[in-house]
């Protein structure tokens, strides 16, 4: 484990890189002053179209799986999650500006590990979406089920507290949009805040 925990920086920093700013600049936009003022592939999506948005989610979701597959070739299921959660709190809690969500790179980091749970709530976060009109929902409805899903597969219990660990930060990430929707205000998928 010398070796996982030589590459926990490098995870944490592959975690940081701001796919959203990227490609939102691209486009001559500044995704932390526009719409809902998060760095994620909803936001992207709001304000420059789901071809960006799908961009950024590939991007998000490519720092977590590769964090997470470097330590799966290297220290196991053990590693593939030390560098999983790593990429995360990279992507969640970058040092020089604003975090996204944690939702893709999270997706990433699992779907190593767990790739037919992934793909299984990766449709449901769909028809939940496009039936909700509500990004954050979704996300937060297959956060809560992830750790479940886990657990009733039979994986080791310690498999089952990081997954649960991950999906509670995803949760406080979260804690804004939970405000927002209790009072309803919360921006539906696909509209421009901005209009």
């Amino acid at each position: 484990m010398v070796a996982i925990a030589l590459l926990v920086p490098v995870a944490w920093l592959l975690g940081t890189f701001p796919s959203a700013l990227l490609v939102a600049r691209g486009h001559g936009r500044d995704i932390l002053a526009e719409g809902s003022g998060n760095p994620g592939a909803s936001n992207v999506a709001r304000l420059l179209g789901w071809r960006a948005g799908a961009l950024v989610l590939l991007l998000d979701f490519a720092k977590g799986a590769i964090a997470a597959g470097a330590g799966l070739v290297i220290g196991g299921r053990a590693g593939a999650c030390v560098l999983g959660v790593a990429a995360v709190i990279g992507h969640t809690y970058p040092i020089f500006r604003k975090g996204g969500k944690g939702v893709a790179a999270a997706g990433g980091a699992l779907v190593v590990l767990y790739p037919l749970v992934v793909v299984g709530l990766a449709v449901c976060w769909v028809l939940i979406a496009r039936v909700l009109h509500k990004a954050s929902l979704a996300s937060l409805l297959l956060t809560i089920l992830f750790p479940v899903a886990v657990f009733a597969l039979g994986y080791d219990r310690w498999e089952v507290a990081v997954v649960a660990g991950l999906s509670l930060l995803v949760i406080a990430r979260h804690a804004a949009n939970i405000r927002r929707l209790f009072r309803r205000e919360e921006i539906d998928l696909g509209v421009n805040p901005t209009d």
